[in-house]
């Protein structure tokens, strides 16, 4: 994960970055609670792995791997429905810049993947 980013991104950035994972899930969720609302759990199957992925953006986990599986999943909805919603296409957008971004410092791919400080003993 290091590899793929040169630093996570800190301060108003990394903020930036939070909010925005935290738009793309809250839009998730709302998309998989109203197709729920309209019909069966079958059609909202989309929505659900969407959603599901959701979970993963917001706390910053594997985020390069699910913002790509977040756009991968809303151009499925967009190319399976009939009807076409702007909303799928911004939800795309939105997975695969926070898979060409990162997550930012506030993220769980941060703890696990960031640089680490090695502090000299205390004499």
């Amino acid at each position: 994960m290091q590899r793929l980013f040169s630093n996570f991104a800190n301060g108003w950035p990394g903020r930036g970055l939070l909010f925005q994972r935290a738009l793309t899930t809250a839009i998730l969720i709302h998309c998989v609670v109203s197709r729920l609302m309209e019909g069966s759990w079958s059609a909202a199957l989309p929505e659900l792995i969407g959603a599901g992925l959701g979970i993963f953006i917001l706390v910053g986990l594997w985020t390069p791997v699910v913002g790509t599986l977040v756009g991968l999943t809303e151009v499925w909805i967009l190319f399976s429905r009939s009807t076409v919603s702007w909303i799928h296409l911004i939800l795309a957008a939105l997975g695969v810049t926070l898979a060409m971004i990162g997550p930012g410092a506030w993220s769980v791919d941060a703890r696990l993947f960031g640089r680490k400080h090695i502090e000299a003993p205390q004499r």
